[in-house]
């Protein structure tokens, strides 16, 4: 089963999981009930960032072997541009992964990777 199913906030902003050759991506749908500010419009910044934080949970699960759910600690957020109404990509870096906690780095685009729109770091108990 794909672990996205069981998070409800996941289901409901319909985010999806894509294998490439550089590993897990996952895609946020743009969808008008997410907009934000509708004068631009962007994705609304709660969005953005439980994407990240989506995004960054998803690749630990991928990465551990272990049996328990990781939980966060704490996630930082920076937004560095709007999110306008298209497709949301993220990928997420393990940094660390010790005994008890990890530490998980997460960028998120739209159309150029290069340009993100958000990047995120978190921490996560094992």
């Amino acid at each position: 089963m794909n672990p996205l199913e069981a998070i409800p906030y996941a289901r409901f902003l319909g985010v999806k999981i894509e294998e490439t050759d550089d590993g897990l991506v996952c895609v946020l749908p743009f969808r008008q009930e997410i907009v934000g500010n509708a004068n631009l419009p962007a994705i609304h910044g709660g969005v953005v960032g439980a994407f990240l934080e989506l995004t960054a949970f998803m690749q630990l699960l991928a990465e551990s072997e272990g049996e328990r759910i990781p939980k966060s600690i704490n996630f930082n957020i920076d937004y560095l541009r709007p999110a306008g109404p298209h497709e949301t990509r993220g990928r997420a870096e393990l940094v660390k992964h010790g005994r008890r906690i990890a530490n998980v780095r997460v960028l998120a685009w739209q159309t150029d990777p290069n340009k993100p729109v958000a990047a995120g770091i978190g921490n996560f108990l094992l």
